[in-house]
């Protein structure tokens, strides 16, 4: 007992003498400064009201009340169902994607270029991409004028534009690079001896890529899921743009609370918001805990 006490004096102690930790607890503080506290300023303000374009500081549930009683519950089923579908979509899209990228395309010129080409839409603002898909898209556009004309279908369809469905298309894009980078990463940083491994001890390319790869990407699955989810939740451009006034989001239901002056109940929607994704989050963190995913994942790729 007197040894591991020493020991644990000891690593303290080399904790304390490194030269990172004033650095890292700096940057810790601050975050908490910029991050935590605003965050906590934003639960305290959900509890209370405006009465006459002035805020009543009287603590309260009725913002709470009003909010679960103007019918959110249909929007927030509609938010996760489309958050989460688009998710998935983007995980099986991407993941062979950056496979391919880290580990079948050997050329860096074209791992350069196909990297640059995902950073582009960080460059523009997410209403000027998805703008242009409406005209596209509409009764009138050239989607559904090649449909007709090849005889596919006997009138313009309607669900192109202003619909789940063009919810759904007008976010794919826009968050595909948010899936590919963190699962990219890790995919890349995969030892290929594991993976010849397998290989020798006779496993087929389904049983390397169930047991052996996806296992240590996980990580990157992870941040991949967080990374995509989470922006999805909130997005309000695109359902405005794509989905019109038939799809309503949780995200567009803050923003009209905010350009209504209703600050308490853009306050308390997106304190809603936050705890929809905390609880997703740790739904899939002890999904994967009591798989034993977590611990031999971190653990093999930190060797």
């Amino acid at each position: 007992m007197f040894a591991m006490k020493m020991r644990q004096d000891s690593a303290f102690a080399r904790w304390r003498g490194a030269p990172w930790v004033w650095p890292v607890t700096g940057f810790v503080v601050l975050w908490s400064i910029l991050v935590v506290v605003p965050l906590v300023l934003l639960v305290f303000y959900s509890f209370l009201q405006v009465r006459g374009f002035k805020v009543d500081w009287t603590f309260n549930l009725d913002t709470w009340a009003r909010v679960f009683e103007s019918g959110r519950w249909q929007v927030t089923t509609r938010t996760l169902r489309i958050a989460v579908t688009v998710t998935l979509i983007e995980l099986l899209i991407a993941f062979p994607f950056s496979l391919w990228l880290a580990k079948a395309c050997k050329s860096k010129i074209v791992k350069a270029v196909v990297l640059t080409l995902l950073t582009i839409p960080f460059f523009l603002d997410v209403s000027s991409r998805t703008i242009v898909w409406r005209p596209i898209f509409g009764t009138q556009g050239p989607l559904n004028s090649v449909l007709v004309d090849l005889g596919l279908v006997d009138g313009p369809i309607e669900w192109l534009l202003f619909s789940e469905f063009a919810v759904h298309f007008g976010m794919i894009a826009p968050y595909f690079p948010t899936m590919v980078f963190p699962v990219f990463l890790v995919l890349s940083l995969i030892d290929d001896e594991y993976i010849e491994a397998s290989r020798d001890l006779g496993a087929s390319p389904l049983q390397t890529l169930s047991h052996v790869t996806i296992p240590l990407a996980m990580p990157g699955i992870m941040a991949g899921i967080v990374f995509t989810l989470v922006p999805t939740m909130a997005e309000y451009a695109v359902p405005q743009l794509m989905g019109g006034f038939t799809v309503n989001l949780l995200g567009r239901s803050v923003e009209s609370a905010l350009t209504a002056l209703k600050y308490p109940t853009a306050a308390a929607l997106s304190t809603f918001i936050i705890a929809l994704l905390a609880a997703l989050l740790a739904a899939l963190v002890l999904l994967l805990h009591r798989r034993g995913g977590l611990a031999g994942v971190f653990g093999a790729l930190s060797r």
